[in-house]
């Protein structure tokens, strides 16, 4: 086994964004960024296209208009897309919200999972209840896997000779190893805690610092360090590593609860977004079917581009606005549930590679 004081090789690291191989900038886009400014990028992209199309394009789209009705094609087209989409999207996120709706039966067993989760939860940090705001509760098991890890440094011989001599087989001393462990998982624990504090559930960030906790793959060590050391290591550091393993265990649940409680919420503000979205849209295309048909209606030109032609791009780019949103929303949701797709001590990433990991010895 490696080192456990730091990533190894093929050993992830503990942020989300290390341990992905995309560049900080994309992911950074995909899931920090505020999904307004992510979806009106396209939109101005859209916008500046069709202008600048519409200039190196030798016909002019007041000739073109004069000829055929390609403005009016477009406007029923975007129409239609619209209504269908907008339509579609609202119909499948009540379908998955449709779980809040089972029969009395049902909520019990949710109630009775979640309040004995939640005894659990107490029982960790040695308190009466647990903490009730989603944040709080993260922050709180997060501070309760750093308060194990300090345990498990406690119950370690501190005048090993080992670890501390400074020879070059040091790092393949058990008490050195078990020690790098638990000073990793207190800082990362720590790290996670203090970005927690204070937050509101609903925003991204609750999420965000609940991510960046590597559970699984500190599960995976502790119990490799159990397993492997079980003769070299004391009957009490032996106990401390797996009451950390419980605290790591009970997270992973907690963090999923979160991130679902995170995405029906999103859903719902996803689905009223999109109606808001959709009437100026589909205000925009109506009145280009109505109105746009003469090319006589919009004359005259800014900054050398003809106002008519601006005008379409504008209608074009509001009445993409409803999917600019609906793609936003997607691009953080399906970026977290594919860095997220595994619950338990299963390592997904192809950076992390089985070749890489040590798990025999």
């Amino acid at each position: 086994m490696s080192n456990t004081g730091g990533p190894s090789a093929g050993e992830p690291d503990d942020t989300m964004r290390e341990r992905g191989t995309t560049s900080r900038a994309k992911l950074r886009a995909l899931l920090d960024a505020d999904r307004r400014v992510v979806a009106a990028a396209p939109l101005l992209v859209v916008f500046c296209s069709v202008v600048v199309l519409g200039q190196l394009d030798p016909t002019p789209l007041r000739v073109a208009v004069e000829a055929s009705d390609p403005i009016e094609t477009l406007a029923q087209g975007l129409l239609t897309a619209i209504i269908t989409g907008v339509t579609l999207v609202v119909t499948i996120n009540q379908l998955v919200l449709s779980r809040e709706l089972g029969p009395l039966g049902d909520q019990r067993d949710r109630m009775e999972g979640s309040m004995t989760f939640r005894e659990d939860v107490a029982d960790l940090l040695d308190a009466p209840v647990a903490p009730p705001e989603p944040s709080a509760f993260l922050r709180a098991l997060a501070e309760g896997i750093a308060s194990r890890a300090r345990a498990v440094e406690d119950t370690l011989d501190v005048d090993g000779d080992a670890g501390e001599s400074g020879d070059a087989d040091a790092s393949d001393d058990p008490t050195t190893r078990v020690r790098e462990f638990a000073e990793e998982v207190e800082s990362n624990a720590e790290a996670v805690a203090g970005r927690l504090e204070g937050r509101q559930f609903g925003t991204f960030e609750v999420l965000s610092a609940a991510l960046d906790l590597n559970y699984s793959w500190k599960i995976y060590q502790a119990a490799r360090l159990r397993r492997v050391h079980d003769a070299d290591l004391s009957a009490e550091t032996k106990t401390a590593l797996s009451e950390l393993r419980d605290a790591l265990e009970l997270f992973g649940p907690a963090r999923e609860h979160v991130k679902t409680l995170y995405f029906r919420w999103e859903l719902v503000d996803l689905s009223r977004t999109m109606f808001y979205a959709a009437v100026p849209a589909l205000v925009a295309s109506i009145g280009a079917i109505l109105f746009l048909d003469d090319p006589t209606t919009i004359t005259g030109a800014t900054l050398g581009v003809s106002n008519l032609l601006l005008t379409v791009a504008f209608v074009v780019a509001v009445s993409l606005a409803p999917f600019a949103v609906l793609a936003a929303a997607v691009l953080r949701i399906s970026t977290v549930a594919k860095r997220t797709l595994s619950i338990g001590p299963f390592v997904l990433r192809s950076e992390t590679r089985e070749d890489d990991l040590d798990w025999e010895s």
